[in-house]
């Protein structure tokens, strides 16, 4: 196992009806911008009860928040808290509400033009106003790490920063706020998570038997739930459990002491930023061609995965191998979840534009050993038509 040092200051708040908390969990002098994306809060009843909740305090709201959450929105979110002297906010939404929430945190106070916090992958961030979250989508866990992904509309480009400045405060998990999302949604949280642990769990082993377990358990739980999920009505401990395994999946536990890949994650963000596919089916998309790439490299995880997730103990080697990729692209396509790029009307012509604008935002050597370079991220985009 790699050293490593692991801390989460997070707090969770789990359950039906845990929103009611935010008057225990929400300072009671703070002056507070509440930020949320489209209409679905409203129409729900979250965003009713976030207001109940918040009963006496000073609070104004933010809405229009994208699902691919924009630096020119973003920037006018900034500005409001500026402007009226605000000092805490409260995030009500997804991952992409929630990571929205974060650069709109680091950016208040600081000095500098604040494209530069994702410019150095927030290296910069020294300072952040405090936050909360109220979950409505599982599938990023952003609400309990400190990652973020921004766009910029006026150049598609796509950033990440970090910085442990952003960790929320608090998040409050609760699961019936998933009983009016759409499959689609559902299914891209399914995926999204899936997806996250197997960039910290197929790589290269390393010895971390805990870690291994663990994320084995959470892409078995998911491959359990995400049909129960859409299968059934309001089935609320399926529900539930998507909700936590999805927070689990990049809480930074079982990635803690492990390499970790990302590369499906870096080709998927250019993906989504020029062709406007959503986060979780760029990553059905990219993940599977990934692994037929680079079986290699990655062969004695892959047998490891084929073995421990899909049960794959007959036959040779290399057949196990492509029986547990198949079983990924499978468990994809039974979400309604397309694993190839044609599904999108996007062929040939579309993987050098994708290349290039990997190489003009640096990414060039790419996964856990820094080998994915552009003629290999070329190589697995052309596996994905």
């Amino acid at each position: 196992m790699q050293n490593f040092s692991f801390h989460n200051p997070t707090a969770i708040h789990f359950g039906t009806g845990a929103i009611a908390q935010l008057s225990q969990r929400v300072p009671i002098n703070a002056r507070v911008l509440v930020l949320y994306g489209g209409s679905s809060a409203e129409r729900n009843g979250t965003l009713a009860e976030v207001r109940e909740a918040l009963h006496g305090y000073q609070f104004q709201e933010f809405g229009g928040i994208e699902p691919n959450p924009s630096y020119e929105t973003l920037m006018r979110a900034v500005e409001q808290v500026r402007s009226e002297d605000l000092d805490f906010l409260l995030a009500v939404g997804g991952g992409s509400v929630i990571d929205g929430t974060k650069f709109v945190a680091a950016a208040v106070p600081y000095t500098q033009d604040p494209w530069h916090i994702l410019e150095t992958g927030g290296a910069e961030v020294r300072q952040a106003l405090p936050f909360g979250c109220v979950l409505t989508l599982p599938a990023t866990g952003s609400e309990m790490n400190a990652g973020s992904v921004i766009t910029r509309r006026a150049t598609q480009a796509k950033r990440v920063f970090h910085s442990a400045h952003v960790f929320p405060r608090f998040s409050i998990l609760d699961p019936s706020k998933m009983d009016t999302l759409p499959a689609r949604q559902l299914a891209n949280g399914v995926a999204d998570a899936f997806t996250h642990v197997i960039e910290q769990y197929l790589t290269y082993p390393v010895q971390a038997h805990v870690q291994d377990r663990l994320a084995e358990a959470l892409l078995q739980t998911l491959v359990d739930v995400g049909p129960q999920v859409l299968a059934a009505e309001n089935d609320a401990a399926a529900r539930a459990s998507l909700m936590w395994t999805a927070t689990l999946a990049l809480n930074g536990l079982i990635g803690a002491g492990v390499p970790q890949d990302w590369s499906t994650h870096m080709i998927g963000h250019e993906l989504t930023a020029l062709h406007d596919i959503d986060h979780a089916r760029t990553l059905a998309v990219v993940l599977p061609a990934n692994l037929k790439v680079r079986r290699s490299a990655k062969r004695e995880k892959l047998l490891q995965y084929a073995e421990r997730v899909w049960h794959l103990r007959e036959g040779t080697e290399e057949a196990r191998i492509d029986a547990a990729i198949q079983r990924t692209e499978d468990f994809f396509e039974c979400l309604g979840i397309p694993t190839r790029l044609s599904a999108y009307a996007l062929g040939a012509e579309a993987v050098e534009p994708i290349v290039k604008q990997l190489e003009a935002h640096g990414l060039t050597t790419l996964g856990e050993r820094r080998d994915v370079t552009l003629a290999l991220s070329r190589q697995i985009l052309q596996a994905a038509l």
